[in-house]
């Protein structure tokens, strides 16, 4: 009986708790310790029950086990008899994918051959799982398809953090395609925020790209950020014949790839913030022919610098389009002539490209 009572005290306790036995095979976890560790299993070997994303049936014994924090904590327990202490550095299993997390780990040998461990810092655990989740949930306001009003198009989205502050979207308005990149302020969760907000409130009913970044900036208004949040817009409403595009504090250029060359497409209007009282944004029109490629992308991709502390700058996203023959080349030929130009990325990356 009460063996009963103290099991259910243990299955209780919001400390996460982990019971192994001198064969390092898990003989007990509460029910805090598996909301931590979601895809491990009930019972098994320590790298089952953590979900541990190495080969976790032969815990213990394959190459990648060497040197783990995790297992040597329990062994040199009960090697000493003693408390062990340790921080674990760990890559884990969950739905939402593969995960790296952090936290302390207390192991107490409590007789019996068994040893308790205890997970000290559980909200680290959470916070590196919801970090994961949002990561997600980022991944879902990206376009979904390949068409979009009749024209095909590829994009390319590679986020500095696991979190980005860039938003690119596609999306159809009667017969024509439409599409926008939003590059926000900050990097991390702060920006995944607010492009989430910038999915939520951009208006892809307004009849223009103007009226669109005009309805944002009355929404980013009612949010009354400080002056170091605002976003910046470009967007394109692509006719038979004619693309109308606007831009809100965009400083990089939409590129058009014609028989005739490529043509830098600008336009000065102010970001979306709360710097100025009324600001006003505009339309223009610019004609194209069946076989142009027409290119949004945001300044990750401009200001993206070498080891020389070199820009790629809009010559290097221009002279990567004239050769591209279609859309998805450009983002293809794009994405390798980045990573060959720098070797780590230090904003984030988006483009959008369309075949017209």
């Amino acid at each position: 009986m009460t063996e009963k009572y103290l099991r259910r005290i243990l299955q209780n306790l919001k400390t996460a708790v982990i019971a192994v036995d001198k064969d390092l095979k898990v003989t007990f976890c509460n029910r805090a310790f598996r909301t931590l560790f979601t895809g491990g299993a009930l019972r098994g070997n320590i790298g089952a029950v953590t979900a541990c994303a190495g080969n976790s049936k032969k815990c213990g014994e394959c190459a990648d086990c060497r040197g783990c924090s995790l297992l040597s904590a329990f062994e040199d327990a009960y090697l000493t008899n003693n408390e062990v202490s340790r921080r674990i550095f760990q890559r884990v299993t969950s739905p939402d994918g593969v995960r790296e997390v952090a936290y302390s780990l207390t192991v107490t040998p409590i007789g019996g051959g068994q040893c308790m461990g205890t997970v000290d810092d559980a909200f680290e655990l959470e916070i590196a799982r919801e970090l994961q989740t949002a990561k997600n949930i980022q991944q879902r306001l990206l376009p979904a398809g390949k068409w979009a009003g009749g024209k095909k198009y590829a994009y390319l989205y590679i986020p500095c953090r696991d979190i980005g502050g860039d938003l690119p979207d596609v999306y159809t308005v009667g017969n024509e395609a439409c599409g926008v990149v939003a590059d926000v302020s900050g990097k991390g969760i702060s920006a995944g925020m607010l492009t989430a907000f910038v999915k939520a409130a951009y208006d892809k009913t307004a009849p223009a790209p103007s009226r669109a970044i005009a309805n944002l900036s009355a929404k980013f208004r009612e949010l009354n950020l400080d002056e170091r949040n605002y976003i910046t817009v470009a967007a394109v409403k692509i006719g038979e014949r004619e693309i109308t595009y606007s831009m809100a504090g965009h400083n990089v250029p939409i590129l058009l790839k014609t028989r005739s060359g490529i043509t830098r497409i600008m336009l000065n209007s102010p970001p979306v913030s709360n710097w100025f009282d009324n600001p006003s944004y505009f339309d223009d029109v610019i004609p194209y022919e069946k076989g142009d490629i027409l290119v949004l992308l945001t300044d990750g991709v401009t200001e993206c610098r070498n080891d020389r502390g070199e820009m790629f700058g809009a010559d290097g996203a221009i002279k990567t389009l004239s050769y591209s023959k279609t859309a998805d080349d450009f983002i293809k030929n794009l994405e390798i002539n980045l990573k060959t130009f720098c070797n780590n990325l230090n904003d984030d990356i988006t483009a959008i490209a369309f075949d017209l």
